[in-house]
């Protein structure tokens, strides 16, 4: 039986983020008002990530990640991009299908 998992979230429109987007659950902002199904489906990885880790330590493992990247001597960008969960939703936002076959907690295996 084939796995179909559908994130439920909503998209605000915010012209003064300083990102493309941004995934706080259950809202994705965008600052484009078309933004790209790739970055919408990039976030909703991140929706996905959040469920599956009751929101709030997401964004606390979010945090602590990127500060231990930081503290390693990484630059902000390099911080950023080394967060596992951005591994995972970079690695699969151009696959438009991955969240019909993501199996939790994924994110893992991107340490």
């Amino acid at each position: 039986m084939e796995n179909r998992r559908k994130a439920f979230f909503f998209t605000i429109y915010c012209p003064f983020l300083n990102v493309d987007g941004m995934a706080i659950f259950p809202f994705v902002l965008v600052k484009s008002k078309n933004p790209p199904e790739v970055l919408l489906n990039h976030e909703r990885i991140h929706l996905a990530q959040q469920m599956e880790l009751f929101i709030l330590p997401f964004y606390c493992w979010y945090f602590l990640a990127y500060c231990w990247n930081r503290f390693k001597g990484q630059n902000h960008h390099q911080a950023y991009q080394n967060i596992i969960f951005e591994k995972e939703a970079y690695e699969n936002d151009e696959n438009l299908q991955y969240l019909t076959s993501r199996k939790k907690w994924s994110f893992v295996k991107y340490r």
